[in-house]
């Protein structure tokens, strides 16, 4: 591994060796473009198609599936997430639930991956501009900054979801601690697939596709560690599935 130091001795960028194989880079930029198309045409079929959910919090979980899901997010959406085209006569029921039924386990992870998707983007070129590092490297200070940042869009579409459902709101405690919990086990596949690559020297740059490619990877790896503990908090109905 070797490590780039600029003048001020700040440690930049995933200062590594890339044994990333050239293949992957096509791949990459091909499956973030048809993410970002399947986004579009989620929140497409979402606003300009009417088909409105009871919250904008539920909205964007559906189109932030897209962006690590990528393709494989139109199923899940049109069988669990696509709702009723919003009409002068449609029913508040009609307008903020899908015709499916109630959801499945899988479908109420989605939250904690698009909050993972979100600190993402937000999380790495910042740990990137601050320059911080811990023993040397910034990959631990973006894990600890990505994992708060996503207990923190958690917990905001819980208390946002909370606000809108009917029934007894979850109280703030309730929701924090299932925030926590979810990001907490959700990190089990997504940290622990950044440590494996980070250290076996696999991970590109943060301005590389392939690195934008592998978190994509990272967060589907995070929803099935997360399942787990979504399915417990489910029972306990202390978490809100994107209707």
């Amino acid at each position: 591994m070797t490590n780039t130091t600029s003048k001020d001795g700040t440690t930049m960028d995933m200062q590594m060796s890339n044994r990333v194989p050239d293949w992957l880079t096509p791949l990459a930029w091909a499956y973030i473009a048809l993410a970002l198309l399947t986004a579009a045409a989620i929140g497409y079929d979402i606003y300009a198609r009417q088909r409105r959910h009871g919250t904008v919090a539920a909205e964007l979980v559906w189109i932030a599936s897209a962006l690590y899901l990528g393709p494989f997010a139109i199923a899940p959406y049109a069988r669990h997430g696509r709702t009723p085209r919003t009409t002068a006569t449609t029913t508040s029921y009609e307008a903020t639930n899908p015709a499916s039924g109630p959801q499945p386990v899988a479908v109420a992870g989605l939250p904690g991956g698009g909050a993972s998707a979100v600190a993402h983007l937000v999380g790495v070129p910042l740990v990137i501009a601050s320059g911080l590092t811990i023993a040397g490297i910034n990959l631990w200070v973006m894990i600890i900054v990505i994992g708060l940042l996503a207990m923190t869009f958690l917990f905001a579409y819980e208390r946002a979801s909370a606000r809108h459902g009917s029934g007894t709101p979850t109280p703030l405690r309730a929701a924090a601690a299932a925030a926590i919990l979810t990001v907490l086990a959700f990190d089990i596949g997504m940290g622990g697939w950044m440590l494996l690559l980070h250290f076996n020297e696999f991970m590109p740059p943060a301005s590389d596709g392939t690195f934008w490619f592998l978190m994509q990877v990272g967060i589907m790896l995070g929803l099935v560690t997360g399942y787990p503990v979504v399915a417990w908090l489910a029972q306990r109905h202390q978490v809100v599935a994107p209707a």
